[in-house]
C-alpha cells in the first residue's frame, strides 16, 4: 500500500482520522481526540514481538536520552505496573519498515519499552504514513497525552530539522508561530546539548528561563566546560527544574565577578586602557585637546608594540638562561 502523502489531506485533524477510519466510522472531531481515529481502528491493531519495532524519527521526550529526569522515573515504573496488572490499554502507533517484518514505531516509546521489560508483546496499531504524516501523528499524540515543556519541544523541533524537514513541518507539529519557533532555535543554538541533557526537561521552567540561559552562552558568561563543572556536582536527587536554576544563578555570579574584575585608567586625556580577565585594550579619541597624540599613535602604535615586544622577549629569553 502507497504512504498516504501529507499534501491529500486538509488538516491534522483530518490526517489522522484518514489515516485508520472506516466510512461507518464516527466523525472526528477537529481537536485532540481525534487522535482517537487512530488509536480505534481495530482492525489495524496487532500484537508484536517488541524486538521487531525499531525506532523512528525525532525523540520528542528529553526522558528518552537525558541522563537526569527524576521525575519520569516513578511514572515508567507505575506504567509498567499498570500493564503487568491490566494489560496494554492504549496500543503504540507504528508503520511497516523497508525491511520485510519489522516495524518503526512513531509514538508510544515508554509503551514499547515497558513491554520490551516486561517480556510482552506490544499491541500497535499499524499504519501505512509517510513521513510528514507519521510527524503530525506524532506532535498530535504528545499534545493530547502531556504537554511537553518548553525545552522538550526546542529539542523536538531541532531534531526534526536535522533529518531534513523544513520549518514549516516543525511549526505544524508543534502549533507554532514564526516567533514560537525563533524562540526554540535560539535555546537550542547557544545551550550545549550535553548541558541540556544534565539539565533535564525542566517541565516548571518556560521560555524566559531557558532564554537566559541561552543569553548567557552567547555572552560567554557560561562554556560547556563550566557548565558541566557544576550541573556534575550535583546526583540526580537534584530535580532538573532545580538544575537550570542553580546554572543560572552561576552564570549571574560569573557575570559579576567578571565586571568587578576589569579596570579602566586613563595615563593622559583621551587616551583610554581597559584591563580585564582576558583582555587588554586601548582607545584613542581623535577630537579634543590630545587629537594630534590620537593621530600619531594611529600612525606608530604597531611600530611601538613590536619594539616593545622585541624588548620583552630578549629580556625573557635571558631570564630563562
Amino acid at each position: 500500500m502507497a504512504r498516504k502523502s501529507l499534501k491529500d489531506m486538509s488538516g491534522i485533524a483530518s490526517t489522522i482520522a484518514r489515516s485508520g477510519t472506516k466510512a461507518t466510522d464516527k466523525a472526528a472531531k477537529t481537536s485532540a481526540p481525534a487522535l482517537g481515529a487512530l488509536q480505534g481502528s481495530l482492525a489495524a491493531i496487532r500484537e508484536i514481538d517488541p524486538a521487531l519495532i525499531d525506532d523512528w524519527g525525532p525523540v520528542d521526550r528529553l526522558d528518552e536520552f537525558t541522563a537526569v529526569n527524576s521525575d519520569d522515573d516513578d511514572g515508567f515504573d507505575a506504567l509498567m505496573t499498570s500493564i503487568e496488572d491490566g494489560g496494554q490499554q492504549v496500543p503504540i502507533l507504528v508503520r511497516r519498515a523497508k525491511t520485510e517484518g519489522r516495524y518503526e514505531v512513531i509514538y508510544g516509546r515508554r509503551r514499547l519499552k515497558a513491554c520490551r521489560e516486561l517480556g510482552v508483546k506490544v499491541r500497535a496499531n499499524v499504519q501505512d504514513l509517510d513521513d510528514q504524516t507519521a510527524l503530525l501523528a506524532k506532535g498530535l499524540e504528545n499534545a493530547a497525552r502531556r504537554n511537553l515543556s518548553f525545552y522538550e519541544k526546542a529539542r523536538f523541533a531541532e531534531a526534526i530539522m536535522e533529518i531534513g524537514h523544513p520549518a514549516e513541518t516543525v511549526r505544524q507539529v508543534l502549533n507554532l508561530s514564526a516567533s514560537g519557533h525563533s524562540h526554540l532555535v535560539k535555546v537550542t543554538q547557544n545551550v550545549p546539548s550535553q548541558v541540556g541533557d544534565l539539565i533535564g526537561p525542566a517541565p516548571k521552567s518556560g521560555r524566559p528561563k531557558w532564554t537566559v540561559l541561552a543569553e548567557h552562552f552567547a555572552a560567554k558568561k557560561l562554556t560547556e566546560k563550566g557548565a558541566l563543572t557544576v550541573l556534575k556536582k550535583h546526583g540526580p536527587e537534584v530535580s532538573s527544574d532545580d538544575r537550570l536554576e542553580m546554572l543560572l544563578k552561576e552564570a549571574s555570579k560569573r557575570g559579576a565577578r567578571a565586571g568587578s574584575d576589569t579596570k579602566e585608567i586613563s595615563p593622559v586625556s583621551g587616551i583610554t586602557i581597559k584591563t580585564g580577565r582576558n583582555a587588554v585594550s586601548l582607545s584613542a579619541k581623535k577630537s579634543g585637546e590630545n587629537a594630534a597624540f590620537a593621530e600619531w599613535l594611529d600612525d606608530h602604535l604597531a611600530d611601538i608594540i613590536k619594539e616593545s615586544y622585541a624588548a620583552f622577549t630578549a629580556v625573557n629569553r635571558s631570564d630563562d638562561t
